[in-house]
């Protein structure tokens, strides 16, 4: 089979196509991969970020597909959470991801457990299943398992226009939210208004988090994958409310000078959250099943240009998501 792995760390320059071997079912189902969706994760392992982000190499990296059943024919998506646990509150001690350390999905096979398969959802086209499930299920567990969305309440998005906060954006309108979102790009704004939020600000400008909330009121909920805006997500926030932290995109994620007061004084809450059990998974797909939300798809790449595809992801000059494509 055709693959990209990962021998060495570096740039987007290390991932280079070649022939591999095809991976061993060992009980597992093989599956016949269509589109692989890129994340965020997949260039922190690329560049080996920090202890989490070095699995062992050589590995194939990738964590998100859709594909075929070699054994029975069936269009599957492949949900990446494996060995969850028995609990809904947190994964348990076994609990791993596609892409690292086992792995992943940038190849034309994988071999998965049969109980990380589900149905492709019939409407959805082979790009956008690719790009769902880690950002989906993430997405899906942060606004209703974990923060508790309900109709009506306002949730503001930070970043509109990874692929998380995008499907995120979607997710909280569906559910009946007023949605606001930030950004440095105005056209990402836009863009992000025209899938439904009703208001947006740049958060390069001083006391963006001010402005936001003088302009739609305190939030219900503040979707935070940044992580050094901790503050300023706290500062927009109803008492009672709450953050909903799943990740670090800026400095690591490393939060300083915040002011405790300005939590526990009006009752707020931080609530960390990460991927999502099969429970949320199978709750994203009650939900996108009817067609009425994809995955935003800003480009698709063949197989052998996945260097090509980091370097854009690099860049951050996208608007959703990135997927390889087999075919």
């Amino acid at each position: 089979m055709r693959g990209i792995q990962l021998t060495e760390h570096g740039g987007p320059e290390v991932l280079q196509c070649s022939e591999l071997p095809d991976p061993q079912t060992d009980g597992k189902v093989l599956v016949e991969i269509k589109t692989a969706g890129i994340n965020r994760r997949d260039a922190l392992i690329r560049e080996g970020a920090g202890p989490q982000y070095r699995p062992q190499l050589p590995l194939i990296l990738g964590s998100d597909a859709a594909g075929i059943r070699r054994d029975t024919g069936e269009e599957v998506i492949i949900f990446p959470s494996l060995n969850w646990g028995d609990s809904d509150a947190c994964a348990g001690p076994d609990f791993s991801i596609i892409g690292g350390p086992s792995d992943g999905t940038y190849a034309e096979l994988i071999a998965v457990p049969e109980e990380n398969l589900y149905p492709k959802p019939k409407r959805m086209a082979w790009a956008e299943a690719g790009a769902l499930a880690l950002s989906g299920v993430t997405a899906y567990r942060a606004l209703f398992t974990v923060g508790q969305l309900q109709k009506g309440q306002t949730v503001v998005i930070l970043g509109a226009g990874s692929g998380l906060s995008l499907l995120a954006l979607q997710l909280a309108v569906k559910a009946g939210a007023r949605v606001a979102v930030t950004s440095s790009n105005r056209d990402k704004i836009n863009l992000a208004t025209e899938l439904g939020a009703v208001a947006g600000v740049d958060y390069t400008v001083d006391d963006w988090e001010l402005t936001l909330r003088d302009e739609i009121g305190e939030a219900d909920l503040v979707f935070d994958s940044v992580g050094s805006t901790l503050q300023e997500s706290v500062m927009m926030l109803r008492p009672g409310g709450a953050v909903v932290a799943m990740g670090g995109t800026e400095n690591g994620g490393v939060v300083s000078d915040f002011d405790i007061r300005t939590l526990y004084l009006t009752h707020k809450r931080v609530l960390g959250t990460a991927m999502g059990s099969p429970r949320d998974f199978a709750g994203l797909l009650d939900i996108v099943g009817d067609g009425s939300i994809d995955p935003v798809i800003d480009s698709v790449y063949p197989l052998d240009e996945a260097a090509e595809a980091h370097a854009q992801l690099d860049s951050n000059l996208r608007f959703g998501k990135l997927v390889l494509s087999t075919d």
